[in-house]
């Protein structure tokens, strides 16, 4: 059997989507993983599908799988990708789309030189929601935990932007030992579902430096839920302003969080790299 995909990237953030409203397609994790290598198969960050929602108040529903198989529950650059896409394979003429995912559900909007607005949704602090287990850690204040792990002692703010997150302030983002903490740190227990832990320097209260190693997949070029928590985190503990830009390996998103109870939106670009197909 042959599988349509198209190869996009937001910010060097890359996925291989497969449109399922259009295609019967079914997968395994052990493919996810031969597809998702880049020597051998396509190379990915995480795969991701358009499907066809299961309520009817939604457009689609949004999969995403990493890398090394498993699911995640959001992936911002992969929403904005998913939502470009929709409109280039004209499955919706709809400038603005609403989808389902694992764990609630999300807006995008269209915008001019392929740029995408995703209303993420208002982001989440307790312990309940991100998760996390406060048992594993020493209290800093109302936002921060101290975590202790071979690899030192390390304070971060965990938030919860549909997918859970821990992020760490540096004082320097380029001399962050982002694959050494970040493997140690994401399947902390103080994570029981584990975590994507991000860096952060802040430049000023609009700019921030970001770098996020991703459960299931190591450091990526972006991160867009990533961007949105450390964007959360340095509102809540370094006294940022509403808007802010950030700034990650792979290129740039705006960030906009009015504050507690607010949505926060992102704003940010997408690429098309290709279409293909790959046998099963």
């Amino acid at each position: 059997m042959d599988i349509a995909f198209s190869k996009m990237h937001g910010l060097g953030n890359d996925f291989m989507v497969i449109d399922r409203v259009t295609q019967q397609v079914s997968f395994t994790p052990e493919q996810i993983r031969a597809w998702a290598d880049r020597h051998t198969g396509i190379g990915f960050d995480q795969l991701l599908t358009i499907d066809v929602p299961t309520d009817p108040d939604n457009d689609f529903r949004y999969g995403i799988y990493n890398a090394d198989g498993s699911t995640a529950e959001h992936c911002g650059n992969g929403a904005r990708c998913v939502a470009r896409l929709i409109n280039e394979l004209g499955l919706s003429p709809k400038k603005v789309l609403r989808f389902e995912t694992a764990n609630g559900s999300f807006q995008t909007s269209l915008l001019e030189a392929s740029n995408v607005e995703v209303d993420m949704g208002p982001p989440r602090l307790d312990a309940a929601a991100v998760p996390f287990d406060p048992a594993f850690a020493a209290a800093n204040n109302d936002h921060s935990f101290r975590l202790e792990s071979p690899c030192g002692s390390h304070e971060l703010v965990p938030v919860s932007m549909g997918n859970p997150h821990g992020v760490i302030f540096v004082e320097e983002i380029t001399e962050a030992a982002v694959a050494e903490i970040g493997a140690q740190l994401t399947s902390h227990p103080f994570f029981p579902e584990q975590a994507n832990i991000g860096f952060c320097q802040v430049v000023d209260d609009a700019f921030i430096r970001v770098r996020v190693f991703e459960r299931g997949v190591g450091e990526t070029q972006a991160c867009g839920t990533g961007a949105c928590a450390a964007a959360v985190a340095g509102r809540l503990t370094r006294g940022l302003g509403e808007r802010i830009k950030v700034s990650l390996p792979g290129g740039k998103v705006r960030i906009a969080w009015p504050g507690e109870n607010s949505a926060v939106t992102m704003i940010g670009p997408t690429a098309l790299v290709y279409k293909g197909t790959v046998s099963t």
